[in-house]
C-alpha cells in the first residue's frame, strides 16, 4: 500500500472531496469512502482515510470555530461515543450488506420526515425526543464501521434547523473529537493504520489541502436555503450509494 499505483484516480479524487467536505460541503462522505475502497479495499481504506479526516477536521475547527454551538453537539456526542464503542466491538462480525441496507433505509426514512416538515411548515415542527439519541447511536456505529457518520449527523443538524456556518462549525468539532478517538482504535485494535497507510496519506495530503481551499470558496457563495437543499440532496445520494456499493 506504499504507493498510489494500484488505482490512483479514485484515491486522488477521494482526498480532494474529503477536503471540500470538511470545508463545508457536507454529505460527500459516502463518495469518499466508496472511492477509497475502490483503491484499497473496504476494510483497509477505513484506517487509511482516518489521518486525512483528522487533518480536515483540524482545519474546519480553526476556520469555523466561532460559529460552533455546543448545546446540540454535547447532546449527540455521548451516545455517538457509545456507537463507536459498539462498532469497535462488533467490528467485522456484522454482515456488511445487512449493515448497509439498514443504514440506507434509516437515512431515506429520516430524509422523508425532514422533507415532509419542509413542505408542510405548519406540521411536524418539532423533531421527536428520540431523534438525537437514535441519530447519535447510528452515527457512532456508521463512523466506526465505515466512516459514514455524515448522513446521520447531517440529518440531526438539519432537523435542528442550524444555519450554514453554525452547521459546519458544530460538525467540525464533533468530528474532530470522534475521529481523534477512532485513530488509536484503528491503530491498536484493527491495525488499519500503519507505516504503509501513512505513506499513502502523505501522498494524498496535497489533494486534501486543495479541496479545503476550493470548498471554503464554494461554501462562501452558497445561500442558506440552497445549502440546506444541497445537504438533503447529497445525503439522499449517499443513501442510494450505500445500497449500490
Amino acid at each position: 500500500m506504499d504507493s498510489l499505483l494500484q488505482q490512483p484516480w479514485p484515491a486522488i479524487l477521494a482526498a480532494f472531496l474529503i477536503g471540500t467536505s470538511k470545508a463545508g460541503l457536507k454529505g460527500l462522505s459516502v463518495l469518499n469512502v466508496t472511492l477509497m475502497a475502490l483503491s484499497y479495499g473496504a476494510f483497509s481504506s477505513t484506517g487509511l482515510i482516518m489521518p486525512l479526516l483528522v487533518v480536515g477536521d483540524v482545519f474546519a475547527v480553526w476556520y469555523y470555530n466561532r460559529h460552533t454551538e455546543w448545546k446540540p453537539l454535547l447532546r449527540i456526542l455521548p451516545i455517538m461515543l457509545v456507537g463507536i464503542g459498539l462498532g469497535t466491538w462488533i467490528g467485522d462480525a456484522l454482515p456488511e450488506r445487512i449493515f448497509q441496507y439498514t443504514l440506507a433505509g434509516i437515512v431515506l426514512l429520516s430524509l422523508g420526515l425532514l422533507l415532509y416538515r419542509d413542505l408542510r411548515p405548519g406540521q411536524l415542527q418539532k423533531i421527536p425526543p428520540f431523534f438525537a439519541p437514535v441519530m447519535g447511536l447510528l452515527a457512532g456505529l456508521a463512523t466506526m464501521l465505515g466512516n459514514l457518520a455524515g448522513s446521520f449527523t447531517n440529518l440531526y443538524f438539519l432537523g435542528l434547523g442550524l444555519q450554514k456556518n453554525t452547521f459546519v462549525g458544530t460538525a467540525a468539532w464533533l468530528f474532530l473529537i470522534t475521529n481523534a478517538i477512532k485513530l488509536p482504535l484503528h491503530y491498536w485494535v484493527w491495525g488499519t493504520i500503519n507505516a504503509d497507510s501513512l505513506r499513502v496519506d502523505l501522498q494524498l495530503l496535497p489533494l486534501l489541502l486543495v479541496g479545503l481551499v476550493v470548498g471554503v470558496r464554494i461554501v462562501r457563495f452558497i445561500p442558506e436555503k440552497a445549502y440546506r437543499q444541497f445537504i438533503l440532496a447529497v445525503t439522499a445520494l449517499g443513501a442510494l450509494l450505500m445500497l449500490a456499493r
